[in-house]
């Protein structure tokens, strides 16, 4: 089990990283689709920021919600669809990525110890709590770079 600190350092790892290794690739790997149905590098990191902007306010609202929290599930897809990352310029998508990430470490590091066994209820009805759903955060997002974006 990763602990608080690992989870910032991991994040605070593909902040550093993440805009390195996309300045490597050219413009036709990052936009090009694997399959009509399927999201380009470029729309796969932008669902990253949503997945950031979704859980940031988890993070907040566990912490404080009724117990256990009642995770609320969002169409990932009609996100992606609706803020255009497709035709977004790559570079605002990393800026907002990364500052994303930057104000989930700084929530993350402010979270007092005992707060990481709140718990939630996640979209499949399972009971969690705030640390698994931390660790979580960063499997998803490490799923997502290391076997989409990176591969």
């Amino acid at each position: 089990m990763q602990t608080v600190e690992s989870v910032i350092a991991g994040l605070n790892h593909w902040i550093e990283t993440l805009p390195k290794e996309l300045s490597r690739l050219q413009e036709l790997e990052i936009t090009e689709r694997p399959l009509p149905n399927k999201w380009s590098k470029k729309e796969i990191l932008g669902h990253l920021c949503d997945s950031a902007i979704n859980n940031i306010e988890r993070f907040v609202k566990i912490q404080y919600e009724e117990q256990p929290y009642v995770i609320q599930v969002y169409n990932q897809d009609h996100w992606v669809a609706l803020q255009h990352y497709q035709e977004t310029p790559l570079d605002e998508i990393l800026q907002l990525f990364c500052a994303l990430n930057k104000r989930a470490i700084h929530i993350i590091s402010h979270i007092p110890a005992e707060k990481l066994a709140s718990t939630c209820i996640i979209g499949n009805g399972e009971h969690k709590t705030l640390d698994w759903l931390l660790q979580d955060y960063l499997a998803h997002m490490e799923h997502h770079i290391k076997k989409q974006i990176l591969a």
